[in-house]
């Protein structure tokens, strides 16, 4: 019997090794000895815990140093020329705090909220600049009149008496604003704005305006300082503009400002008045019956 004993335990020690040795492949350290791996006894589970830790801490920071193909070739160099410290520390730590995005990226994005900002304030200028430009009595007069020709300003009589007055008058705000917008004459600062403003377009387009302006500057050359050809109106504005250092929607509302003030002066001016009423009965065509 204890001879059947004695075989039975040889053939389990043959046949399964690792339960003898409390070993078992896929549970814990597998077939190693996890205290043997750390080199500690089971009497120092802390320093073992400590160690463990810091073993991999030290793989964890290798494999991420390694797998990185840029990160690996700084670290290739540094190998190879230890003698370069300072080089090395600025690699390392640009490699640490520069942003892993593409910079193509970044530049879209940015590109992308500058023109989303700079068409959404375009357009909230725009309308504050309408709001203010119908309380002005002189447009807001003209744009009635208009209304009125083409029948859209609605008689007091004729007026809808389901409205409230806050509703009728909000109503004929809004028809005002849309003929001063469509059939009044408003430039300079109140120009309605367009997509051609926005930066992603004017980068868009920035080769055909390098172009047109190579054209218009050997066009220039030719006409005015070779063949010395006499400026014309729009050649001599452009160089009145640039003189008084004025973009052109800074000259659009110069000009209009002073269109504005010569008319006054006009208007306060006794012979000018005369030559208006001259103009008003015929001109010089009109017939007269003198003494002659």
């Amino acid at each position: 019997m204890a001879g059947l004993q004695v075989l039975l335990i040889c053939l389990v020690v043959t046949i399964f090794p690792s339960v003898v040795h409390g070993y078992i492949e896929g549970l814990y350290c597998g077939i190693e000895n996890c205290y043997e791996l750390l080199g500690v006894t089971r009497e120092q589970p802390r320093k073992a815990k400590e160690t463990a830790h810091e073993m991999f801490m030290k793989i964890a920071n290798a494999y991420e140093i390694l797998k990185d193909e840029e990160s690996r070739k700084d670290y290739d160099y540094m190998l190879d020329n230890p003698e370069e410290y300072y080089a090395h520390y600025y690699r390392y730590y640009r490699r640490r705090v520069a942003p892993r995005v593409d910079v193509r990226l970044v530049v879209a994005v940015c590109i992308t909220a500058i023109s989303l900002i700079q068409y959404w304030s375009a357009w909230n200028n725009y309308n504050q600049a309408i709001a203010y430009l119908i309380t002005v009595p002189k447009y807001r007069m003209q744009a009635q009149d208009i209304a009125r020709q083409e029948g859209l300003l609605q008689d007091k009589k004729k007026r809808d008496r389901n409205k409230t007055k806050e509703e009728i008058r909000e109503e004929e705000e809004n028809i005002l604003k849309t003929v001063l917008i469509n059939k009044m004459d408003i430039k300079g600062g109140y120009e309605k704005p367009t997509v051609y403003d926005i930066l992603w377009v004017q980068l868009t387009l920035s080769p055909y305006y390098l172009v047109c302006y190579i054209a218009w500057f050997v066009r220039w050359i030719w006409k005015f300082t070779i063949c010395r050809e006499e400026y014309g109106d729009e050649e001599r504005e452009y160089l009145i503009r640039k003189k008084m250092k004025l973009s052109s929607l800074q000259w659009d509302e110069w000009k209009a400002r002073k269109d504005e003030e010569m008319k006054a002066e006009l208007a306060q001016n006794a012979r000018y008045k005369s030559y208006r009423r001259y103009m008003k009965k015929g001109g010089p065509g009109q017939m007269t019956f003198g003494p002659e």
